[in-house]
């Protein structure tokens, strides 16, 4: 595989192309209604049971949310879709949409407070909802939360990330008195240092659940600059502006390379870190991203032998 080889000359050993490889292996990923409609058959794309984000995108219909949730279920997958608190009118609304994700045969969602600059209704932040109960009530066993290692200026104005970890604390409690599955899923970085310094300090404050890294696919520069700047990543966007300056670069399609084996070497480093996973953002493509993680993850190969 051209990635591990790549991986291996950087990085100096093929013991760090086994720790990629071991590291993005069991990757989840995320999809739009829109961009799932344009895969014709996602059996033959991701590994059997793979965690399929559906992200619910401002201005999205819940029916559309509903029927690309039961399709993914259908087909075998876990399926997660976003519960964005700022876009959920009331309490009723929220049941009602619970309700029919649980007919679809979905049992997990993400929460997060949503890309709204105000609320619609009564939610403002994902604590709010699940102060509802209705999750464990009616039967979603797992929630995974949305974690901001780099800061999130719509939670915390003056750039720190001190609101948003309280907020994750909370959530730990909540963890722990509940029987729910959690685990923190994180914005899309681009430098592996600030991930790694923002999982210790949650660690030493006592978060246990598991993260999951955000990870930006393969897309060409222009494309995840303009994500980067949109969705409010923080001083990792440097990477790309580095390598925007480097001409012989500039062309070329970025891939996560270097930000996969920092992070995998950290884990082999640190039995004991709380990054546990990749999430994968396909901002250059579902399909692109996917072929990308299955091949460095060895999938391809288990698939054929399989």
């Amino acid at each position: 595989m051209a990635f591990l080889k790549d991986a291996v000359s950087g990085a100096g050993s093929v013991s760090s192309g086994r720790q990629i490889a071991a590291f993005v292996n069991g990757y989840s990923i995320e999809v739009m209604p829109r961009t799932a409609a344009k895969i014709a058959d996602f059996s033959a794309l991701l590994p059997a049971g793979t965690r399929v984000y559906v992200a619910h995108i401002e201005g999205t219909p819940i029916d559309d949310m509903v029927a690309t949730a039961s399709r993914l279920a259908h087909e075998g997958f876990a399926v997660m879709p976003h519960l964005p608190a700022r876009m959920i009118a009331d309490v009723a609304t929220l049941e009602e949409w619970l309700r029919r994700y649980a007919d679809a045969g979905v049992s997990e969602a993400l929460l997060l407070a949503g890309g709204t600059a105000k609320p619609y209704g009564a939610f403002n932040s994902s604590i709010e909802m699940m102060e509802t109960g209705l999750f464990d009530r009616l039967g979603f066993r797992r929630l995974h939360v949305a974690g901001h290692p780099e800061g999130n200026r719509d939670i915390d104005p003056d750039g720190s990330t001190a609101v948003a970890d309280a907020a994750l604390s909370w959530k730990q409690a909540f963890c722990e008195r509940t029987d729910a599955e959690m685990a923190i899923v994180t914005q899309f970085a681009f430098d592996a240092r600030p991930v790694i310094a923002w999982s210790k300090r949650l660690r030493e404050a006592g978060v246990t659940l598991p993260i999951h890294v955000g990870v930006a696919g393969p897309a060409r520069l222009q494309t995840l600059i303009k994500y980067a700047l949109s969705c409010g990543v923080g001083p990792s966007i440097r990477v790309l502006q580095r390598r925007a300056m480097d001409l012989r670069r500039l062309m070329l399609p970025y891939e996560p390379a270097d930000f996969l084996a920092d992070l995998a070497a950290h884990c082999a480093d640190d039995p004991a870190s709380l990054i546990t996973q990749a999430h994968f953002f396909p901002l250059g493509g579902v399909t692109k991203a996917a072929e990308w993680a299955n091949e460095v993850s060895g999938a391809v190969a288990l698939r054929a032998a399989g």
